[in-house]
């Protein structure tokens, strides 16, 4: 799309024109199954964040932000209050959270939904790392992507911390797909998380094994587009809703 070289991009002009071709590119990208490293040269504005809501909602019917957001606001409180309540079952990892949770003076409401957010996979008792990812800024490389079939880059800046430090600066979050960075530049988790989830529809992706019970939560619990939810997932709403 000639429109996308521009440095400058016309949103109404883009958005008309993914309108105008939605139902070919759903058709290629149902019926073809392309790599993402292609969709990105094929569809480029596929992957504005503009575009990305918009696009869910055409599969959907549902929106993306207002639904996620919405359902964000209501469950971290509770979410929180239920990881606290049994962060002595789920070892070191949930506690760590927590404990920089609780580290954090400013920008607490954004830190408690992305401790929310961070903690979904632990209490799943899934692979968390297969998930969210870090780097530093100064390391950028294709070592942190490769092998990562779906994740979230957290970029922290290189001021004598390390990737993995609890008070280290994170510059911006990334959306990793196929060991592509395939949105940048983003403010916070859970921004990029609402984007990741969007673009698993918009590209007709599957969920990774070792997170379907965390992507269920996110599509049942946080966006209600299925009611018939697995038996450890309804325990985790049903125990999340109590508090």
């Amino acid at each position: 799309m000639e429109e996308m070289k521009k440095r400058h991009h016309n949103s109404t002009f883009i958005s008309a024109k993914m309108e105008m071709t939605f139902s070919l590119r759903r058709k290629e990208i149902v019926d073809e199954e392309p790599l993402v490293a292609d969709v990105l040269t094929q569809w480029p504005a596929l992957f504005l964040e503009e575009q990305v809501y918009l696009e869910f909602y055409r599969i959907t019917g549902v929106p993306l932000k207002d639904t996620f957001f919405s359902s964000l606001d209501e469950y971290a409180p509770k979410i929180i209050k239920l990881y606290r309540s049994r962060s002595g079952a789920f070892g070191e990892d949930l506690k760590s959270l927590l404990d920089k949770l609780d580290q954090k003076t400013t920008n607490v409401v954004l830190h408690r939904k992305t401790t929310a957010l961070q903690g979904l996979p632990v209490f799943m008792r899934e692979n968390t790392n297969s998930l969210f990812k870090s780097c530093l800024d100064t390391d950028v490389e294709d070592s942190n992507l490769r092998g990562t079939q779906m994740g979230i880059l957290s970029v922290i800046e290189d001021d004598g911390a390390t990737a993995d430090t609890v008070n280290g600066n994170v510059r911006c979050f990334s959306v990793i797909i196929e060991e592509h960075i395939v949105v940048d530049d983003l403010p916070d988790l859970p921004t990029t998380l609402a984007l990741l989830f969007g673009l698993i529809y918009a590209l007709n992706l599957k969920y990774p094994d070792e997170l379907k019970y965390t992507f269920e939560t996110l599509q049942k619990v946080f966006m209600h587009l299925d009611t018939n939810l697995s038996a450890r997932v309804l325990s985790f709403r049903n125990k999340m809703l109590r508090m």
